[in-house]
């Protein structure tokens, strides 16, 4: 494995932020990261980058995960068993699963980054979580130098959180790849209300898999800009849970309040929607902003810092808690 000196990373975080490694290494191969350690226990471990937000130049190593590779374990008459590299890019993944009629993963379509960051951050979208397919996730312990399996269960998973993500074990565990259990017979998932409304506008009454995929495309290419055109990490912030107390002290203030159901005691609040209730949207500071057309994105309009983009970012946090008494947290992982 080759490493580089000084080298930069703007074009290895989707906020386009320029930082730079003291060390940098590409990861092709698990003897790679045997490699690796020799020179850095700690090393920083970044996939499509589309997940982080870098405000300060990684103190030690930076490791890019490029572990390929995609199989079939096992297949049996309803379900299929695949391995997926966790260097893999995710969307891609779901476009293999979509066009062999593979479902479980569909309403995940265009998420960035790639697989290792899949059950780290527990992706979801559109009604469904990785959590709903995943089997086991398989890591190299970066202390002991051996692979640890996590079951479903192990993985304790929470809304956009794993225990990838807990302050016990961030940075301990290398995500080298995961299983799935995918549906060969697929009932499509069609409920969230922006897929129903592109559905609808196409005409579709019994969509498929491969319809869900095109849909949840089209609706995610409308609302979120193209981190290629405006340097973006997609959702800043995680919907809030709250309590049904604290929601109709929301409702006090904002009689059209939008919530989704949890559980007896709580609900989930869009972040999206607060943050453009308390007046966001659109709204650009400096060289940074929240998206018109979203106001969950937050967007380097120009050559931002990531100090910048940060400090943004807890303005229009304090701003919602000031305004509605509710906690937003981020999404992505700070630098």
């Amino acid at each position: 494995m080759i490493i580089h000196q000084d080298y930069p990373l703007q074009s290895l975080n989707t906020f386009g932020v320029q930082q730079y490694a003291k060390q940098f290494g590409i990861v092709q191969s698990l003897e790679n990261i045997h490699q690796a350690l020799v020179l850095d226990p700690n090393p920083f471990i970044i996939g499509g980058g589309s997940n982080i937000l870098l405000t300060k130049n990684p103190d030690g190593l930076v490791l890019k995960n490029e572990l390929k590779g995609k199989s079939i374990l096992t297949e049996m008459d309803e379900t299929i068993i695949v391995r997926l590299m966790s260097g893999e890019n995710w969307h891609e993944c779901v476009q293999w699963a979509v066009s062999h009629g593979w479902g479980g993963i569909e309403n995940l379509s265009l998420i960035p980054g790639t697989v290792g960051a899949a059950p780290m951050q527990n992706i979801g979208a559109y009604g469904a979580e990785i959590k709903d397919v995943l089997i086991e996730v398989a890591a190299m312990d970066l202390q002991e130098e051996k692979e640890v399996i996590f079951s479903n269960r192990g993985c304790k998973f929470g809304y956009r959180d794993s225990i990838f993500k807990n302050p016990e074990y961030r940075g301990k565990y290398f995500i080298t790849s995961i299983v799935l259990e995918l549906s060969k017979h697929p009932v499509a998932n069609a409920k969230y209300a922006d897929i129903e409304k592109k559905l609808t506008e196409k005409n579709i009454t019994h969509p498929t898999i491969e319809d869900i995929h095109h849909a949840v495309i089209e609706v995610r290419q409308y609302k979120l800009p193209d981190p290629a055109i405006i340097g973006n990490a997609g959702s800043f912030f995680k919907n809030p849970i709250i309590s049904i107390e604290q929601f109709e002290k929301l409702k006090s203030i904002k009689h059209d309040a939008i919530h989704y159901p949890v559980d007896a005691t709580h609900v989930k609040v869009p972040a999206g929607w607060l943050i453009d209730q308390a007046g966001w949207k659109g709204k650009t500071i400096g060289r940074v902003g929240c998206f018109e057309r979203q106001a969950l994105v937050i967007v380097n309009r120009g050559s931002a810092t990531g100090e910048e983009i940060w400090k943004f970012a807890e303005l229009v946090k304090n701003d919602v808690f000031e305004k509605f008494d509710i906690h937003i947290e981020p999404e992505i992982n700070i630098w």
